[in-house]
Parts: structure tokens; sequence; C-alpha cells
């Protein structure tokens, strides 16, 4: 079984079990203090409570770099500033209070004009778009958010009722576009079939990198493995069991939209456990989709999308025109 599926499954189970044994959650973290760069071990460490934290908390408001976010399962909300330090923890009232209240005294910048919602995979945190991220920042007149979810705790539902709440917080962005990897591109079409009209009339375009649209044969894989499939939790449960019911509340995009394929051009692909061309999650079939204004296939490995040089071009090139065409310097990752 594929490495990234299994520790996705894995990190759901952690999850369950850190529910059981504490049945009253503790509030919000404090912030991971800082390390020095003289303290390699250390700071390994707060790298890991990074990665970890991330995957217990959604966003439910983001502006720029600031974040309102909650615990899923739980009344536990907290507010994260742009060094994703925690300034506020406490129930729903009390962290929507103190975040209009930082809106209003200027701390948190308004977000007018065109915004980019970035959206990360099963297993991952916003961290592991930091990539492609930094380079649309760089190259795009528009304010690139990142979005994050807890996708070990709960399912794609939640998850896309999150986004919802996310985007009705942007009510001043005149215009939004979409970039999601793997299962983040699920999220946003979860969030677009159930979106009111309104806020589907402000999506102008969507690029999709690795995106399992036609659900995931390492996830059925995962599900005739008995013990794989008990440890599958949240998001990862649905891939896994409940692809078909999922698959019918996911909207094709109203907008434009392309999509990325990671794979080696051949019947062989980067998994010797998937039939046909892969990107080692993800076969290129999956990810096609009917109404994609453009596709491309790129020798890129699933993991190693977001920072690579052919992938960053070809989406704000995508962003930009509604096409690939442009993209170049399509190079194999390493």
């Amino acid at each position: 079984m594929d490495r990234f599926f299994v520790a996705a499954c894995l990190l759901g189970l952690l999850a369950t079990v850190a529910e059981a044994a504490e049945p009253a959650p503790a509030a919000a973290p404090a912030p991971v203090a800082n390390v020095s760069a003289a303290a390699p071990d250390a700071a390994w460490l707060t790298k890991l409570t990074l990665a970890a934290d991330g995957l217990a908390w959604s966003d439910e408001l983001v502006r720029h770099d600031w974040r309102l976010q909650r615990c899923p399962g739980t009344d536990d909300w907290r507010i994260l500033d742009p060094q994703e330090a925690c300034v506020h923890a406490g129930s729903a009232a009390e962290c929507r209070g103190a975040f209009t209240q930082l809106e209003a005294a200027g701390t948190i910048p308004p977000l007018t004009g065109e915004a980019v919602l970035v959206l990360h995979g099963l297993g991952e945190n916003r961290a592991s778009m930091q990539p492609l991220v930094k380079y649309l920042r760089r190259q795009l007149d528009a304010t690139v958010l990142t979005v994050g979810y807890a996708s070990p705790r709960t399912g794609i539902d939640g998850h896309g009722a999150s986004l919802g709440r996310v985007v009705a917080g942007l009510p001043e962005a005149t215009r939004l576009s979409f970039v999601g990897h793997s299962l983040g591109n699920i999220v946003v079409r979860r969030w677009m079939h159930q979106a009111p009209a309104a806020e589907l009339a402000r999506v102008h375009r969507m690029v999709m990198l690795g995106a399992p649209n036609q659900g995931s044969d390492l996830a059925r894989m995962t599900a005739n493995v008995w013990l794989l499939s008990k440890l599958a939790h949240g998001a990862a449960k649905d891939l896994v069991l409940h692809w078909p019911e999922i698959a019918k509340s996911l909207a094709v995009p109203p907008c434009e939209f392309g999509i990325v394929a990671g794979g080696k051009g051949d019947d062989r692909g980067y998994s010797t456990l998937l039939t046909g061309d892969d990107d080692a999650v993800v076969r290129v079939a999956e990810t096609k989709l009917d109404g994609a204004r453009d596709f491309l296939l790129l020798p890129v490995s699933h993991a190693a999308m977001m920072k690579n040089d052919a992938v960053q071009q070809a989406t704000v090139t995508f962003l930009k025109t509604g096409r690939f065409a442009a993209a170049a310097g399509r190079d194999a990752d390493e």
C-alpha cells in the first residue's frame, strides 16, 4: 500500500486514540515556543508539533494570514496571527467577538479585490502548500489565502461546510479562484455542490492538482484490507468506504477549471501497485473530469507537485488565461 495513503489512515487512527484518551478536550494549545538555530532537535520537534497541530484545526474565517479556527467536534476555537501564534482561545462566540474587534482596530486588514484560495490534501496541512503559495504571491495581482482543514477529524461534508464559512466570510472579495491539491479539490467540489448561487457567481477559475476526481484505486485497495479499512478516519474513511455516496454530492465546477496530473506518460507510472500511468498516489485517469477547459500531464509525483517549477508556472498561467498553453520548464521531479 502506498506510504502516503497509509500514513493518512494512521493519522486518522491517532486522532481517534487521542480523543478517547482525553474525553474532556483542553482549551486551545498555547503557541509553540521559539527555538534557536543551535537546537536542531528542538526545531525538529517544533516542526512536528506544528504539523500535528495543523491536522487538528479547521479554518472558519481567513483574512490574509490571520485565521479563526475550530477544532472539529468540540467548542474549542482560537485565533492565529500571521506567525501562527494563538492570540485568543475560547468558545465560538468569544473568538468571533475577538476577531471582530481585531478587524475594527485595523490589526486585521480588510480583504478586497481578487482572492485565490489554496487547499492542501489528505493528511497534510497548510504548510505543504507554501512553495506554491509563495510563487503565486509573487506572480499574481491577487490576495492568496491558504485554507486548512483537519482531514483526520471529520468527513468531506464537514470540510465542505467549513470552506463555505470561509468563503461567506469574504464578502468584499470581488472574485474568487481556487487551487487544490489532491483531496483539497474534492472539498472545493463538495462546497460548490451546496453553495448559494450568489457565491458561485464570484468564482472565476480553478486549478486541480493531482485530484482524485473519479475516486482512488488506492482507497479501493484499502477497503479490501480489513485492518487498513478500520484505521481510516475522517476524510480518509470517506474515500475508503463511502466514495459512491460522496461522488454524488460533488459538483462539476461551474467556472473555468483545468487539471494537472502527474505521471510518466506511459502505462506504468510511478507506482507498481496501480494500473496505468499515475503520480504514485492518483492514477492519471482518476484525475479527469468532464467539463475541464484544459488538461496537463507533467512528469511529477503527487507529493512533489507544490514545489515543481512546471506545476507552479502552469497554475499561474491558467489562473491568468484559462489555459496551460504557456507553461514551460516541464522538468521531471527529482
